[in-house]
Parts: structure tokens; C-alpha cells; sequence
């Protein structure tokens, strides 16, 4: 299966541009955003589990990020509310639940085979510091190598200089509306530029964003 499989190309999806679709486990639905391969797939999906739903036991081969949208998602290691951000590294197991219900946004088979640190980040406790421009406020999730995830704040009526994306930049746009000059993106949009694509982004009502930069091929 593949579905947004071409990294040179730029993809959005808006709410409401693709549905949910029942994934092997009862209660488990995806809404895929991108993927290569079958059901073990280099993937990225907004993942909806509904209350008492679980997951069997899998291993990630190549890893699984993920950051709670909604609700409370559980595994044998710990309960992940709203806000939280996870990383287990290639080789990690677990058999995830979620009693309440919950969304989360999921990466899978997309780390640096050397990139083993397993990681737990309560975003709601975490401190913002500041931008690289005024409005601008950062929380750092992590690094590796050319790779950088955070949380970016964007006040009302940020913009941001042009600049290029050496390695890519992928975006899910957690509250409010960000833009580009390519268009206007609200909650719920997830975005992916390729390598050495550039553009100037702006936020007139402000916004708050998932942001992953490097980690694409050239």
C-alpha cells in the first residue's frame, strides 16, 4: 500500500479530507496520512481508539513516535494523557489500551536504527523558551542527528522569514490556524514539505504545532 509514498512531493490534508478506516483490531480506526507498506508499514496515521479498545502485543522494528491528541491511551509501562509525547525505540514492545478513549497522532518504522533512546514527555508541565522570532515560543521534543521535533507556539499575527527545508519539514497543527503563501491550514491539517522546499509562514490568529524538521530524504 502506498499513499503519499513520494517524499518529493509536498502533501497537506485538511479535517475532513480523508476518513477513518477500521484497522485489524476492533475499536482501533486510522485515518492514514502517509504509508509504505501493508499492515508492517512505514506509516503516518491519526490513530482513534474507542473506550475499552486494545491492541495485542507488537514489536516496533523500526520505532513508533506518538503524541496523545485526545483522551488517555495506556500501555504496560504507563497511562499517556492529552499531551503527551512518546518514543519507543526499534526493538520495543508493548500491548497499548485505552479505557476512556483516545486520538493519537502515530509514526512508525522512521527512526535512525541508532536512535534507541525511549522517551516519555508530559508537554502540558514542559517550559516553552523562546523563538528564533518575536510571538515565536519553542518546546524541544527531541534530536538526532539532522532530525528535531517540537512544539512550536505561534502568538497571533507571527510571521516567520522565508526559509528552506534542508531535509524536509513535517507539520501537525494542533489548535488555531497556520499558513503559508501556499494556503491556510486549521487544526486537525497535517502538512509534509520535501527537502529544499521553501516557504515564509504566518499565523493570523495564532496557533500551536507539531513540528518535525531533517528527517526526510534529499
Amino acid at each position: 500500500m502506498d499513499i503519499r509514498s513520494d517524499f518529493g512531493d509536498r502533501a497537506v490534508v485538511r479535517p475532513g479530507d480523508e476518513a477513518f478506516v477500521p484497522s485489524p483490531l476492533p475499536g482501533v480506526e486510522r485515518l492514514m496520512l502517509d504509508r509504505v507498506g501493508d499492515e508492517v508499514a512505514r506509516a503516518t496515521s491519526i490513530v482513534r481508539y474507542a473506550p475499552g479498545s486494545r491492541f495485542s502485543a507488537h514489536t516496533h522494528g523500526g520505532g513508533e513516535e506518538f503524541l496523545v491528541l485526545e483522551g488517555t491511551f495506556a500501555d504496560e509501562r504507563g497511562v499517556y494523557p492529552a499531551g503527551t509525547y512518546v518514543r519507543n525505540p526499534p526493538g520495543s514492545s508493548h500491548a497499548p489500551w485505552s479505557e476512556e478513549g483516545c486520538t493519537l497522532f502515530v509514526k512508525l518504522m522512521q527512526f535512525d536504527p541508532a536512535d534507541l533512546v525511549q522517551k516519555v514527555i508530559d508537554t502540558r508541565s514542559e517550559p516553552w523558551l523562546p523563538g528564533l522570532v518575536d510571538g515565536l515560543s519553542v518546546m524541544p521534543l527531541h534530536e538526532f542527528g539532522t532530525e528535531h521535533v517540537a512544539l512550536v507556539r505561534w502568538a497571533p499575527g507571527t510571521v516567520f522569514k522565508p526559509h528552506t527545508h534542508f531535509g524536509g519539514e513535517e507539520i501537525l497543527v494542533l489548535e488555531g490556524t497556520f499558513e503559508d503563501e501556499h494556503g491556510s491550514y486549521p487544526a486537525g491539517s497535517w502538512l509534509r514539505s520535501p527537502s529544499m522546499s521553501q516557504h515564509r509562514p504566518f499565523t493570523r490568529e495564532g496557533c500551536t504545532i507539531y513540528v518535525k524538521v531533517g528527517h526526510l530524504p534529499a
